[in-house]
């Protein structure tokens, strides 16, 4: 399997365009199953997780063309005739969030077979409130050998549905099914993240009816069919605040360009607490530090949207390792996220960990080791700290980071990070 080698202590200077992003994508790509259409998407992020989505669209008899437009990368879905609404299993299993074509499936074709997800390496994440918003919208299920069986012969019937906390992945399951159930469907407790926003405003474009989008109340009146359109995907925050990261951990000059700095506020205002300069521009946002200045500890908590968001806590953590003082970084969103923490400790973080926190104490100097990427997120965390540890640092299994970076050693690289890519053998999944 491919690792990626860093030789720290580089400085960065120059511009790193943010790609579209990739928990929008696969979520407008899940909506192409609900027109006959065609659905264009622009600034389409190229990655492991829309390329195993794409395999699965293709499972149902859609037309997937990927090609380079005026502005970019985009995608072409058209879901002509499907000629199956069978998810299995081994499609399934390499992203959680395909589990999501379930709902369009059923809205449109009255019946689904896909299978049930399974495990993640950073918490439960179940798929209860999943089933009990298609259950409420007049859905008939089964669960039978790893696998949920779903019916609406007479179509699915609009409903009021609250849910017991916020979910992003059943707020946007939700959404996708009722835009063409029969009436008026009521979602109490949404998810307001910016990409449930672009899902429900490209839906809107496509021709259903959503009112109180970007709120945590979103009113569905169900339409008999929608029509295709063209959208582009927005900036990926999370990637966005991860070069913020990135840039403030290395110090220099960084320009993130075709960004919205204001998706990652909560963010951008703990890297100004720690000592660290941010900008907007034109079309994103400068971050600037003099590495010579050691940063401040400062704490975080995740929290839901608009709050500081769980898939940067890792990123920021490996900033505080270096600061001066003690940071504490709560995490209340997953459990299990914290296992980075031993990855740091090899290259001479301090930290310690009880329960949902993580007492940070920053030391002057990290040292460079070989690492292991546990999950996603955490992967580019210890691609942050090895831009500053002493030596060379290596980050093994890195098909964590192909899900969800687009072309990270070539972003990095252009700014001067001494970072290439080890190419490996087998299978690494």
């Amino acid at each position: 399997m491919d690792s990626i080698a860093i030789q720290g202590g580089a400085q960065l200077f120059g511009d790193i365009p943010v790609s579209g992003a990739k928990n929008s994508a696969i979520k407008l790509m899940a909506a192409s199953i609900l027109t006959d259409q065609p659905l264009l998407l622009t600034n389409m992020p190229r990655l492991a997780d829309t390329r195993f989505l794409g395999q699965l669209l293709r499972q149902f008899g859609i037309e997937v063309t990927e090609r380079n437009g005026a502005d970019g990368q985009e995608s072409l879905f058209h879901a002509r005739d499907l000629t199956s609404t069978f998810a299995p299993y081994d499609l399934v299993r390499q992203m959680r969030a395909s589990f999501n074509v379930l709902g369009p499936l059923l809205a449109r074709t009255g019946e689904a077979k896909v299978s049930l997800p399974g495990g993640c390496t950073i918490g439960a994440r179940p798929v209860d409130l999943h089933l009990q918003a298609l259950t409420a919208l007049g859905a008939e299920i089964e669960l039978e050998e790893g696998y949920v069986t779903a019916r609406a012969p007479k179509g699915l019937k609009g409903a009021e549905i609250e849910f017991p906390f916020v979910s992003v992945g059943a707020t946007e399951h939700a959404l996708l099914a009722a835009v063409l159930a029969q009436g008026t469907t009521v979602l109490r407790r949404a998810a307001r993240e910016p990409e449930i926003g672009d899902l429900a405003h490209c839906l809107t474009a496509m021709g259903a009816k959503i009112e109180g989008i970007d709120t945590d109340v979103l009113t569905i009146t169900g339409v008999s069919s929608l029509n295709g359109t063209t959208w582009s995907v927005i900036p990926d925050r999370i990637e966005m605040g991860s070069y913020a990261v990135a840039a403030a951990m290395a110090g220099g000059e960084v320009r993130l360009t075709k960004a919205r700095p204001e998706l990652i506020g909560s963010l951008t205002d703990k890297m100004i607490e720690a000592g660290v300069e941010v900008s907007p521009t034109a079309d994103g946002v400068l971050i600037k530090r003099d590495p010579k200045q050691r940063l401040k500890a400062v704490d975080v908590e995740t929290a839901i949207y608009p709050g500081f968001a769980t898939d940067l806590q890792a990123q920021f953590m490996a900033l505080m390792t270096t600061a001066e003082g003690v940071s504490t970084v709560r995490e209340t969103i997953f459990e299990n996220r914290f296992m980075h923490v031993p990855e740091l400790a090899r290259l001479g973080a301090d930290i310690s960990v009880h329960a949902g926190e993580a007492h940070v104490t920053g030391v002057e100097v990290l040292h460079g080791a070989q690492v292991m990427a546990t999950d996603l997120r955490a992967s580019m965390c210890l691609v942050i700290a090895g831009l500053v540890a002493q030596g060379e640092t290596t980050v093994g299994r890195v098909y964590h980071l192909d899900r969800g970076f687009e072309r990270l050693e070539e972003k990095l690289g252009a700014c001067g990070a001494e970072i290439r890519r080890i190419k490996g053998t087998g299978d690494e999944h």
